[in-house]
Parts: C-alpha cells; structure tokens; sequence
C-alpha cells in the first residue's frame, strides 16, 4: 500500500495520460511574441467614443467577435456611459446578471422598519428561491427583529523605527497629539469621523488603527484618503522619524475575514431575530423543531472542528447577491460574510438569530449611483441620504432568511433535491 496521497496519485495519472515531460517543458517554457501585441488605450472618462474606441482597438488585435459588442455595449450602456465614468476604468460596456425579488419581508428595526422587497442578482439557481421560503416563514412569524450594534470602518497604517524605544515614543508622541491627527483626517470628508485611534506595537513596528463612522456610506475609499491625511501629519510634525510607512498594513481585516473583524467589527455590527412558532416550522420548514436543535448541534461542532470565523451557514450567499445588486462593493463580501448563527428552543418555538460584525454596505457612494443598482435600491425603498443603517439591517436580516431556509432543507432532507430541481432546469 502506498503512502502516497491517493489524489497526489491521481493527479500524477492525468498529467502523465496528458504530457510527456517534454511536451510539459516546452508549454510551460514558451514565450508569446508580444512585439504584434499593443497596449490597450483607454480615455480618462468614460463615453460612448470611449468604448467605441477600446472595441475598435480589441477588433484589431483580433480578440473580439461582431457578435460581443452589441451584447456588452449595447445602445443603453452607451447612453448611460457617463455615469459609470467614476466607478471604472476602460470600460467596454456592461453585464447582464439576472435580478430575483423575494418579499415581503417584515422587519422591526431600529433603523429598517416595514415590508421590504429585496432584489437579489445571481446566476445561482435555487438561491434567491431558498431566502423567499426564509422570508416567507419569518414574515409570517410576527417578522425579523432588527439591531445595528456598532459601526466603524478600519484603516490600519502601520510605521516601522529604528528600533523598540523609537516605537514608544511615537506612541507618546501620538497620544499627546491626537486632536490635531483628527482634525487632519476629518478635514478630507463631510461625512466621516474618526472615532477611535488605538496603537499597536510589536517591537520596531507601529500599527495605528483607526476606525471611522462613514456616514450613509460604505466609506472604504472615504477612510482611505483620511488616513492618508492624518500619516501626512505625522510625517510633517513628528519628531520621531520613522524609517518608512504604509497606508494600510493589512491589519485592519480589509476584504479579508479576520479575528479583529470577528472581534470589534469593521463596518456594521448588526444583529437580527425571529421566534418560528412550532407549528410553523412543522407546516413550512417540514421538519420538527427537535430535529432543527440537533442539526444546529452538529453544525456548530462541525464549524468548531474545522476552525471557521464564526459559525453560520451560508451568509455569503445572500450577501454577494445583494451586494451586486445594490452597487455595494462585492469584494466586502469576504469579511462580512463573517458572523454567527444561534438556534434555540423557546417552549414549543424555535429561536434563530444571526450577529454579523462586519457588514459593509452604504446607501450612497460607490456604485449605488449606477443605473440598474440605483433602481434596485428605489426598489428597496432605501437610495439615497439617510438609509445607511437600514441597509444593513436589512442585510442582517437577508442573511437570517438565508439560513432558516438552508437549515430547514438539510434537516428536513430536501437540500439535495431542491437543487435537483430547480438547478437543473436547462
């Protein structure tokens, strides 16, 4: 018997069926001639000349088929091209990604309060089928009750010194001039407040965290330009020099899932709730509210045994489908995905809760200007000023319908055939 992995040997099998090591060398040696090849050239602002002219220029190189452009650049992208001038470069024209509504979804929010119709976009069959069957049934138990808990977004400049006393010292340094390093970050924004500066030293290395309110906005690039403001200071004012800095030093969990993230939050900390009467979850989820407590069981040990951030089902789901539809930054999905799911029996109901720490959506700003993301979110009832905190309410409780739906069709046993049923349509 080998001891060798078997899918090391299977893998060994295919590339063997596949090359022979000459063959493999000289794929993996060759060098494209690029000398026929030439640098796309893309105009600062997006138009309709713009994109003509980048398709002109992918016609001659031969990449592009007269088939690609009407569908990619077709005559309402063009007319709408300008307004995507600020939230792209090079653009050549625009996807089409189908939309799914459910609804309505009732919820008792601080913030988010009323029947919402939430537009989800995704090319994952049974998915927006799934949180329609969560709404339903939360809806139908009284709604989803709703909190926003914290806010802040994360920028984490890190210094490097000369050595570990120069490091305290500019933490000294910092401290007694903290005003005057907020005054400096808030002076780039109407919006954003810098709410916390919190130093982290690991020897000659200073991290400086910094956490933002951002107003109705996600506020990634709002933080980004005050925190540069605020090391510009330091650069200009401090004493102590340091060797080099950075404006982000990857600590600040940025697209990333992260224990700090988990922690503290970075975004909006938003919890959401539901009790399903029992014979609710019997009638709709078609399983007991006994056998949802023992799947919950072995679905936290699973998620303890293989080291998730969190324990919960399938967030990301939900959120990548509305976060595309409602012109949030898709990336954010990474961290916000993050979070924790509970179950518990109260009497003869079931309660479910979700607590995700690091939701990152806004109401204005970065793409909820564009025109399909700016209708979905009239949809909504939530674009424009004012609607920030409700958003993610709204998405902590997408997220909630998400997973009684999912944790209803695997305890129930029809996880595998609802996709057989409706992924396989084609």
């Amino acid at each position: 018997m080998s001891i060798i992995p078997s899918s090391v040997l299977r893998l060994l099998d295919r590339l063997r069926a596949s090359y022979t090591a000459e063959q493999a060398r000289s794929r993996m040696s060759h060098k494209v001639d690029l000398a026929p090849q030439r640098s796309l050239r893309s105009a600062r602002e997006t138009d309709a000349a713009s994109i003509a002219s980048l398709w002109r220029q992918l016609h001659a190189v031969g990449v592009a088929t007269e088939a690609a452009e009407p569908v990619l650049a077709d005559t309402q992208t063009l007319a709408d091209a300008a307004r995507y001038s600020a939230n792209i470069e090079a653009m050549i024209g625009t996807l089409k990604l189908p939309v799914g509504v459910i609804g309505p979804l009732v919820i008792n929010g601080l913030n988010a309060n009323g029947a919402y119709y939430l537009p989800l976009a995704t090319t994952e069959a049974a998915l927006v089928a799934s949180y329609a069957r969560g709404a339903a049934v939360a809806t139908k138990s009284g709604g989803v009750t709703t909190a926003l808990l914290n806010e802040g977004v994360l920028r984490s400049p890190g210094f490097k010194f000369a050595g570990l006393v120069d490091a305290g010292l500019f933490v000294e340094w910092v401290t007694r001039n903290v005003d005057d390093l907020q005054a400096a970050a808030e002076a780039t924004t109407r919006h954003g407040k810098l709410i916390s500066l919190e130093p982290m030293i690991d020897n000659d290395i200073v991290f400086l965290l910094c956490r933002y309110t951002t107003g109705d906005a996600a506020g990634q690039n709002m933080v980004t330009i005050a925190t540069d403001a605020l090391c510009r200071r330091i650069e200009q004012t401090c004493p102590i020099k340091p060797l080099h800095w950075f404006i982000e030093a990857n600590f600040s969990g940025d697209k990333k899932a992260s224990y700090l993230g988990l922690l503290t939050g970075r975004g909006r900390k938003v919890s959401a709730s539901v009790i399903i009467p029992g014979p609710l979850v019997e009638k709709h989820l078609h399983v007991s509210v006994d056998r949802m407590m023992a799947y919950g069981e072995m679905a936290n040990l699973g998620a303890l045994l293989s080291g998730q951030l969190g324990a919960q089902g399938h967030y990301a789901n939900g959120l990548a489908a509305f976060y595309i539809a409602t012109g949030q930054d898709a990336a954010c999905v990474s961290e916000s995905a993050v979070g924790f799911t509970r179950m518990e029996r109260r009497g003869a109901d079931l309660f479910i809760s979700v607590t995700l720490p690091n939701i990152l959506v806004g109401s204005v700003g970065g793409g909820t200007g564009l025109p399909s993301q700016s209708a979905a979110l009239s949809l909504l009832g939530l674009k424009g000023t004012g609607h920030g905190a409700a958003l993610a309410e709204v998405a902590a409780a997408l997220c909630l319908c998400g997973e009684i739906s999912i944790m209803g069709a695997i305890t129930a046993g029809h996880f595998a055939s609802a996709h057989d049923k409706l992924a396989r349509r084609r």
